[in-house]
């Protein structure tokens, strides 16, 4: 396989790549394409596995007569003008442009899912950080590659995302070529009401088909920096920001359904097989070190010492009504029950049944039971040498 003579930054195949694999992409369960009852998209989706992009665009322009009237040929960057065409009602928008290539990304796929019909499709493409990690090493020498590659990383991933250096970069580059993750990707759609029905990488492209099955989310604001704030159910059922480093890819939140329709729960009730998680994280959850900033939440008197954890919204809805209930009748704590049980649990029921066990006894007997975990707790990690999943 041979890379176009073409500046490094623009990260062109020019032939088929469709073994490409970016970590944890063999991981990612697929729906079965047979639900997928639209003829056009089934069209642009068997083309896109037998053409490069280069020539699957012209090909859906020679097609266009014979496609639909609820299908449209996106050609454009702007969201205001995809919204244009929720009077028609579409059913299915390919989008011609790269993801890379659209500054204003999560207003383009708001917008999108708001002109689809419910249920419609939306057919997008990228080049991801890992491909054009790869592309560049293959282009250079193992030296070079690798300070070229710091450098691009540098620009095209940390920059977009820290607030004082974002601003340069919308400025010099207007948005174009950005970097992003397949985990990246995938998170965005989510958050923009999409569902992924399949994805792959095709002619050096990343390929991703969704249907839409919620209204977007507009009001939120996805922490994409090192530090970030998660909202997490607390006690009465209220939502509290809590404080972590970064240890995932950016949107990687907007996917616990995704992972949990395809991969399910491992032991200890955390996801299997869990892509989202980057080599810095794993290193920070190794030492801990990405919890220090829940110390913020405790101060704040959100948190207290010993308590269950604050759960996402969607591990939340995991938990039986009457365990919802016990749970937000206390305040979560840094230092869950999980650390006090000899025997590790295995599944969400025996997570349950372990935050059962610490909240009936805390309402009992609060300062005592706290008292009781923490020492056990502090026990069991340093002799026993008991960790997190």
């Amino acid at each position: 396989m041979k890379l176009r003579k073409k500046p490094w930054v623009e990260f062109q195949y020019e032939h088929d790549d469709s073994d490409y694999t970016e970590y944890g992409s063999d991981k990612g369960a697929k729906l079965d394409i047979s639900s997928v009852d639209n003829p056009d998209v089934l069209r642009a989706y068997e083309a896109s596995k037998k053409l490069p992009r280069q020539k699957l665009w012209p090909w859906l322009l020679s097609e266009a007569g014979t496609l639909s009237n609820k299908t449209i040929l996106l050609d454009t960057v702007d969201g205001a003008i995809v919204k244009a065409y929720a009077d028609r009602q579409p059913e299915f928008f390919y989008s011609h442009k790269r993801l890379n290539r659209i500054r204003h990304l999560n207003t383009f796929l708001n917008c999108a899912n708001e002109a689809l019909a419910p249920g419609g499709y939306l057919m997008c493409h990228a080049t991801t950080a890992m491909m054009k990690k790869e592309m560049i090493m293959r282009n250079h020498s193992k030296f070079s590659g690798r300070i070229i590659y710091f450098f691009h990383y540098l620009w095209h991933r940390v920059c977009p995302k820290l607030k004082w250096t974002k601003w340069f970069y919308f400025w010099v580059t207007d948005g174009r070529n950005r970097t992003y993750h397949r985990v990246e990707v995938m998170g965005r759609l989510y958050r923009a009401g999409f569902e992924v029905v399949d994805e792959g990488f095709r002619f050096g492209e990343f390929f991703v088909l969704a249907r839409k099955v919620k209204a977007p989310i507009w009001d939120d604001e996805p922490s994409c920096g090192p530090l970030i704030k998660l909202n997490r159910v607390t006690k009465d059922g209220k939502m509290i920001g809590v404080y972590k480093f970064r240890t995932m890819y950016s949107y990687s939140e907007y996917l616990q359904p995704y992972m949990y329709e395809h991969g399910g729960l491992r032991e200890g009730g955390k996801f299997a097989d869990d892509y989202r998680v980057n080599e810095w994280g794993r290193l920070l959850r190794k030492c801990w070190l990405d919890e220090l900033p829940m110390l913020i939440n405790f101060f704040k008197g959100q948190l207290k010492f010993v308590g269950v954890r604050p759960l996402s919204r969607h591990y939340f809805s995991l938990y039986s009504p009457e365990m919802q209930k016990l749970r937000t009748s206390v305040k979560p704590g840094l230092f869950p029950p999980f650390y006090y049980e000899k025997e590790s649990p295995k599944t969400v029921e025996d997570v349950q049944a372990s935050e059962r066990r610490y909240i009936e006894s805390y309402l009992k007997a609060p300062f005592r039971t706290d008292w009781r975990y923490f020492w056990g707790s502090v026990s069991n990690i340093l002799f026993r040498r008991k960790r997190s999943h």
